[in-house]
């Protein structure tokens, strides 16, 4: 009996214990006229975060990271979904926009735009 419950134990875990399917993420950010922009900082955040929890604890659901001299960011193996992407560089607008993720390697290209100017109702 005591086997019984080990053994059905162990088929009915292994599905939801299993590893979710893995991404690996290039984002390119390029200025209007299409020249890199670096040192700008991108943040991947999770959205739905059911294949981040392993065995009850929480693991890591956001990367930070900055472009380098071509304007690139890679974000090493993540697991597949949705996921927001932000965009900080100084002199430009801030970028954010959400991304289905589910291929094995993905280039996600954001154009930053310029500031626009501030307006105030003095």
């Amino acid at each position: 009996m005591k086997y019984l419950l080990v053994l059905l134990f162990a088929l009915f875990a292994l599905p939801a214990f299993g590893e979710a399917p893995m991404t690996t993420i290039t984002v390119n950010v390029t200025n209007q006229s299409g020249k890199p922009v670096e040192h700008a900082d991108v943040i991947v955040r999770f959205l739905n975060n059911r294949s981040l929890v392993k065995l009850g604890r929480r693991t890591r659901t956001s990367w930070e990271m900055r472009t380098n001299l071509q304007g690139v960011a890679k974000i090493l193996p993540i697991p597949q979904g949705t996921i927001r992407i932000q965009v900080i560089a100084k002199n430009y607008q801030t970028f954010g926009d959400d991304f289905e993720i589910y291929d094995a390697t993905k280039t996600v290209n954001i154009k930053l735009n310029p500031p626009q100017p501030q307006y105030s109702a003095h």
